[in-house]
């Protein structure tokens, strides 16, 4: 399923981000080949190994740019790695539409599933870590100190941790294109939910 020569080139090149390291990749091929239904799993879990291939970061002015990147870096490591052309395009294709940031709606079966495997590490107990890896990287505080869950507020995810599950990761199942995507992320999803319940348990103590 995952091609020997392309995982050495890949894991040469990655570098110490935690939410984006080779054990990220590897997760994301892998769920990539199990959403594929008809997908040769080979170009599954390439794409899935590359589609994070330039880490660009959370808070740059060139995230919505990432994808295409990535896809324009793929096609030279498929090529070396003994893919052919009209698989290069597939994969290049489906990268390049993956990502959030840059809005696009997938129009293939491997876009799809390449793009669900890859909302899924936003959920769950991964998400959570994941969550809190980025918000560090970018110098972001855990929680408004005074309105944690935005009651009388307007969100701020770069600024506060606990805002992005409001902003994006509570919304992610219902955009899962395949069924088995959404029934993962829906289940992940509950996670989320009860780990904030159990933050405002914290956060809030009965008098004693």
């Amino acid at each position: 399923m995952i091609d020997e020569a392309l995982l050495r080139e890949v894991r040469s090149r990655v570098g110490d981000d935690p939410g984006h390291d080779l054990g990220h990749l590897l997760r994301v091929a892998r769920w990539t080949v199990r959403f594929g239904d008809g997908v040769d799993a080979r170009e599954a879990a390439a794409a899935g190994l590359l589609h994070d291939i330039v880490n660009v970061p959370k808070d740059s002015p060139e995230r919505s740019k990432a994808s295409e990147r990535c896809a324009a870096e793929a096609r030279g490591i498929l090529a070396r790695n003994g893919f052919a052309p009209d698989a290069v395009e597939r994969i290049c294709e489906a990268i390049r539409d993956h990502s959030y940031s840059r809005g696009a709606a997938p129009t293939s079966p491997l876009s799809r599933a390449l793009q669900d495997a890859d909302r899924l590490e936003a959920l769950g107990a991964i998400g959570v870590l994941r969550t809190i890896s980025c918000g560090t990287r970018m110098g972001s505080s855990y929680f408004h100190p005074e309105d944690p869950f935005l009651e009388h507020r307007e969100p701020d995810d770069r600024r506060w941790m606990i805002d992005h599950f409001f902003v994006k990761l509570l919304r992610l199942a219902e955009t899962m294109t395949t069924e088995e995507g959404r029934k993962e992320a829906r289940r992940r999803t509950e996670f989320l939910r009860a780990f904030l319940r159990q933050l405002a348990e914290e956060l809030t103590p009965e008098s004693p």
